[in-house]
């Protein structure tokens, strides 16, 4: 690896490496000794501090604030397609030891080792994502290293994700490897589900909230239950199958929807569900005005707020849909209210809730919080790998 170019940091830049981070920022660099200029997108580095003292190999962009990505801290092992089986390997033994499964994400960026890289396992169908020049650059190691561990029927590349622009990347899909004859099925929360890899947003699906449709699903049982952003029904298939009396799902999403009612067929419950396309905040005040009430109420929206500079816009969104929520919500109800924005903490979509429970006069209390699964796992160091949270709201009249 003495052949790589050089990256040296700034006097005291390396505190946060040390503390167990993996990024390192444009002003961290110290470019009077090591131009981050030359050194071209995506291109390997070794990384050293201000005493020389090698921190390991990443993979440098100097176009991008995010300048350089730990892959390895011994800077003296080849990032090849050994260190990738290894890191898949690595990967794959925390998932199967938490779910027995193959249907997880397998790999989450940052908290597997492998920044900039996502991969999703539908039993023998992978979908991956490389959301950086360096990862992309990579792909083929990655795509060689994957088949050599899991020989795959099949691996989409879903390379759509807004983060590469911000690398420099363009966006498409393509099958990688393998024949993919329209949506593959999956099993989560005692429910089947069909997945589309090719044409379904981002990966075809979520692994992400496989833990909160579990939580919210003993609670369904005779109630009436509206999914809102409901996408292929990963809350509405449990809440079914747990016994609920009726399950409304709504999103914007048509095609999403068709395989929504495909899985409530799948699933035996289709005599029970119903679905909508339509723009959620258009539905609840129509809802509203017909006076129409649901004993469960699920909020899982898109991110609202995808950069800080959205914080106050984003904020006001979560506002809205969740008072518009609670005021089709019967008496005694349940509110499930859930973010997947980063930069919305779980304290300020704790104080939404608590003020809009307060300017509509409710009484609401947390009956639990929820957050991510184990195959998305938080690296200690890197608190951009938290990012999901939920609250399971008991909403009833004012004391």
């Amino acid at each position: 690896m003495s052949d790589l170019p050089l990256l040296r940091l700034r006097k005291n830049e390396d505190r946060r490496l040390r503390s167990g981070h993996l990024w390192i920022f444009s002003n961290e660099v110290d470019i009077a000794a090591t131009p981050l200029k030359g050194i071209s997108p995506g291109s390997l580095a070794l990384v050293e501090n201000a005493r020389g003292e090698r921190l390991g190999t990443a993979y440098v962009n100097p176009e991008s604030l995010i300048a350089a990505r730990i892959l390895n801290r011994d800077s003296r092992a080849p990032i090849d397609r050994h260190f990738f089986i290894q890191r898949l390997e690595r990967a794959r033994a925390l998932r199967e030891w938490a779910y027995g499964r193959p249907y997880y994400r397998l790999v989450y960026g940052e908290s597997d080792g492998l920044p900039g890289l996502v991969i999703d396992r539908f039993g023998d169908v992978f979908v991956l994502q490389t959301n950086t020049a360096g990862m992309e650059r990579l792909q083929e190691t990655v795509l060689e290293a994957l088949d050599s561990v899991f020989s795959p029927r099949a691996v989409v590349i879903k390379n759509t994700s807004g983060l590469r622009a911000l690398e420099g990347l363009d966006s498409y899909t393509r099958l990688a490897s393998g024949e993919l004859a329209g949506p593959v099925a999956i099993e989560e929360n005692g429910a089947r589900f069909l997945v589309d890899p090719l044409e379904g947003q981002k990966t075809g699906w979520f692994f992400d909230h496989r833990d909160n449709p579990a939580t919210l699903a003993r609670w369904c049982t005779g109630q009436r239950v509206l999914d809102l952003f409901a996408y292929t029904g990963a809350w509405s298939m449990p809440a079914a199958l747990a016994g609920a009396a009726s399950v409304a799902c709504v999103d914007a999403s048509t095609a999403a929807l068709e395989l929504a009612a495909d899985n409530a067929r799948l699933n035996g419950v289709a005599g029970r569900m119903s679905f909508s396309a339509a723009d959620v905040f258009d539905f609840l005040k129509e809802a509203r005005a017909s006076r129409q009430h649901y004993d469960v109420i699920v909020l899982d929206p898109p991110a609202f707020i995808k950069r800080k500079k959205d914080v106050a816009k984003g904020l006001e969104a979560y506002r809205r849909l969740n008072q518009a929520a609670i005021q089709v919500l019967a008496p005694g109800g349940l509110l499930v209210s859930a973010s997947c924005s980063f930069h919305l903490s779980r304290e300020s979509l704790h104080d939404v809730l608590r003020a809009s429970a307060r300017y509509l006069d409710r009484h609401l209390v947390f009956l639990a919080r929820g957050g991510q699964a184990a195959d998305h796992p938080v690296h200690p160091a890197i608190p951009e790998t938290e990012y999901l949270k939920a609250f399971f709201c008991h909403v009833g009249p004012s004391l």
